[in-house]
């Protein structure tokens, strides 16, 4: 029984928050404490639904283009033509994280204006690194016998990448997508002060409002959003480490 119950909470949580997003109307009691002067207790300048899914869709597209980037990078440098160009790499992977992503949209939106596409920017940026540094962690530490037994068998360099390298380096990598994917969720609402529509919007009108009541709305779905994700690619990641006998963080 016990070892259901994680799930069970896991369940109940995302069953809460489908409800809070959709029917936002029923939590209005509880959050009409936060609100002053008769200001309004839901967020009334747009659909936390649509807002949800916009965020959640921003997101996805970076993280997409993140993590093809960061393991095409991490499989260059670990093969022995592209080794020189480790420290190459490194570098611009850890440009996202040299510049916080208000500076990113900063630099932006100049040169592709406002919208979705400098939050989209700021995030493949910021969600590199993570993805990179787990991808050449599990492509180089995989034990030599196993190379060795792969080559025995008359493997080429890409059979063994693609059947023994990858799928071995797996857990590795999805442990750096949840993370980049963690931080995504919670930096994507930053977006909205250079037009891009994400939960951020709740949250700047609540500040503009001085109503509380819009950002615990905004923060709150952005928050739950953010522990889902994380324990959902966690359990993803943990169950594929028992299928290759990996070691997931």
């Amino acid at each position: 029984m016990k070892a259901w119950l994680p799930a069970l909470v896991r369940l109940a949580v995302l069953a809460l928050l489908v409800v809070f997003i959709t029917s936002p109307g029923w939590f209005e009691p509880l959050l009409k404490p936060l609100t002053e002067n008769g200001a309004p207790a839901i967020y009334n300048q747009g659909s936390l639904l649509t807002l949800t899914l916009q965020h959640l869709r921003t997101v996805l597209i970076a993280t997409v283009a993140a993590t093809i980037v960061a393991v095409a990078l991490a499989i260059l440098v670990t093969r022995p033509a592209g080794a020189e160009f480790l420290p190459l790499s490194r570098s611009l992977v850890n440009i996202g994280q040299t510049f916080p992503p208000v500076a990113v949209l900063a630099l932006a939106v100049p040169a592709v204006g406002f919208g979705e596409k400098p939050t989209l920017i700021a995030l493949f940026l910021y969600g590199l690194l993570p993805i990179f540094e787990n991808a050449l962690t599990g492509l180089t530490t995989i034990s030599p016998e196993i190379e060795e037994s792969a080559r025995g068998t008359g493997m080429t360099e890409g059979q063994r990448l693609l059947q023994i390298e990858l799928p071995l380096a797996l857990p590795l990598i999805l442990a750096g997508i949840r993370l980049s994917v963690a931080v995504a969720i919670g930096t994507a609402t930053i977006g909205s002060t250079v037009g891009a529509s994400t939960l951020g919007e709740a949250i700047i009108a609540g500040l503009i409002n001085s109503n509380l009541a819009f950002v615990a709305q905004g923060g709150l779905v952005v928050g739950v959003l953010a522990i889902l994700a994380y324990d959902g690619l966690r359990t993803i990641e943990r169950q594929i480490a028992k299928r290759t006998g990996a070691i997931a963080h």
